[in-house]
């Protein structure tokens, strides 16, 4: 199933998409995807449905939000694919680097990118994100942490360079500014897409930065969900972002990065396009 949430914000209505530009409203159903209702079975739900007699609506100019609302949590893989490793001047990664997103940068994949106030080193990164389904913890299998994964979408990992490189501490400190997560266009369910060597591209006005595929990752999706399984309780509604290949703004001598006007792209194969403006936002910076 293509599942998304097509409305304003706060007023997203869930609808399962026949094809990418068109869509069958099944909120009467289930309300929204989130921690709740996919624990209490939203996507058997929605799987078991008759949809032969509802209408259709074609898609104009409505917003999608993001596929999912309000995740718990976004866990977050670092220099996940070798190519990626290697501009940043890092060694390859013995097992999964992670870091942790503020939930409430997750917005929709055609809103606004807000650079934050006097930021000169905000940077894209395409990723693609695990949206889990089922509560995990301890998994000892791949094949256990495939079986709890709800399904996939594309994510762009937006970064502050600035405030994750130079200020100190953690890098969560430059992930976590208000628009920093699009997510979406939809959720594509594990029966119908397969992680496995799927091109993932980004563009900046319409230049290409990014165009690598996932057959470069260094832990695959099965063995990162197990991974984080064992240092920290999953609930449905999480999502992972599993990283990014080569070609952010960071790793061009000197640093290409956003400005304001811009518009970025970002695609999966299979799982659809992102395009977002970039724009300013006023305020102190320190």
């Amino acid at each position: 199933m293509r599942i998304a949430r097509i409305g304003e914000v706060g007023h997203e209505r869930l609808a399962i998409m026949p094809t990418e530009s068109s869509a069958i409203y099944v909120d009467d159903v289930v309300g929204e995807l989130s921690r709740d209702t996919l624990g209490a079975g939203a996507l058997e739900k929605l799987s078991a449905l008759d949809l032969s007699g509802r209408p259709v609506v074609e898609l104009t100019d409505e917003r999608i939000g993001s596929p999912i609302a309000r995740p718990t949590k976004i866990i977050c893989v670092g220099l996940n694919y070798r190519e990626h490793a290697r501009e940043s001047g890092a060694d390859i990664p013995q097992e999964p680097v992670l870091f942790m997103k503020s939930s409430d940068t997750v917005q929709g994949p055609f809103d606004d990118i807000l650079v934050p106030p006097g930021s000169a080193a905000t940077d894209y990164e395409v990723e693609l994100a695990i949206i889990i389904g089922a509560p995990a913890l301890y998994l000892a299998s791949e094949e256990e942490a495939l079986g709890v994964i709800a399904g996939f979408a594309i994510s762009q990992d937006v970064s502050e360079r600035y405030w994750q490189l130079e200020r100190g501490g953690q890098w969560d400190k430059g992930k976590s500014f208000p628009s920093f997560n699009p997510l979406g266009p939809y959720l594509l369910t594990p029966d119908e897409w397969n992680p496995k060597n799927k091109r993932m591209s980004c563009s900046v006005n319409g230049e290409s930065r990014q165009d690598s595929a996932t057959s470069d990752m260094i832990f695959g999706v099965g063995e990162i969900v197990r991974y984080i399984s064992n240092v920290m309780a999953l609930s449905p509604g999480d999502v992972i972002n599993t990283g990014t290949p080569q070609g952010v703004g960071f790793g061009f001598t000197p640093p290409r990065y956003l400005s304001p006007g811009d518009t970025v792209e970002t695609a999966i194969e299979g799982l659809g396009t992102q395009r977002a403006q970039v724009s300013a936002t006023a305020g102190p910076h320190k």
